[in-house]
């Protein structure tokens, strides 16, 4: 006698287990685990990124009544050419990015963020067998200052700084380059130091 109660169906399952699959109840429960999985997952990747450093944007919250800003070129005081431009530009673009204070001309903007490359000292910190430099370290100071339409000061730091160190070549293009190459880096954290800092102090 064939017992027909466990007969295999074609794609591998028996009646027993359709019915079980389809039921109700054990469909809430996958939806259920699903939910619980994309939680956790969500939970993991938060702890992953705070350990790696990273902040959300959603901490970050603009002057009461600023919804503009206006980055004009920074003043330089130093003899390095060329770098009121970098600066300026990774300040206008860290504002964009973040997109919390829409980036216009200084007519129209709630506020103008304004000020001076005040200082860049270069020291060698490293030597080679021969006593030349073999790394140098160059450091950059900023005097920045945030103003309302009507003069008011939101913000402002007068010893912004930050340093990078270089490798120096017998090639002085090639030091020149690398110099260049390291004050873009600082370039890039201070504007990003200052978009935070400005943004969290709201």
């Amino acid at each position: 006698m064939i017992d027909t109660g466990c007969m295999v169906s074609d794609d591998g399952k028996n009646s027993n287990e359709r019915q079980m699959t389809n039921h109700p109840s054990t469909k809430r429960q996958g939806m259920r685990l699903e939910q619980i999985a994309k939680v956790t997952v969500a939970l993991v990747m938060s702890v992953a990124l705070a350990a790696c450093g990273y902040q959300l944007m959603g901490g970050l919250s603009a002057p009461q009544g600023v919804q503009s800003i206006a980055i004009p070129v920074l003043k330089n005081q130093t003899s390095e050419s060329g770098i009121a431009m970098v600066f300026s530009n990774d300040l206008i673009y860290e504002f964009t990015r973040s997109n919390v204070l829409h980036v216009v001309d200084k007519n129209r903007a709630d506020a103008v963020l304004s000020g001076t490359i005040v200082s860049m000292a270069v020291e060698t910190v490293s030597y080679t067998a021969g006593y030349t430099s073999a790394e140098r370290r160059v450091t950059i100071c900023l005097n920045l200052t945030l103003k309302c339409r009507d003069g008011r000061v939101l913000w402002s730091d007068a010893a912004l700084f930050d340093h990078e160190s270089y490798k120096v070549s017998k090639d002085v293009r090639v030091t020149e380059t690398n110099k260049r190459a390291a004050i873009g880096v600082i370039a890039e954290r201070l504007a990003e130091e200052i978009h935070n800092r400005i943004l969290q102090d709201f």
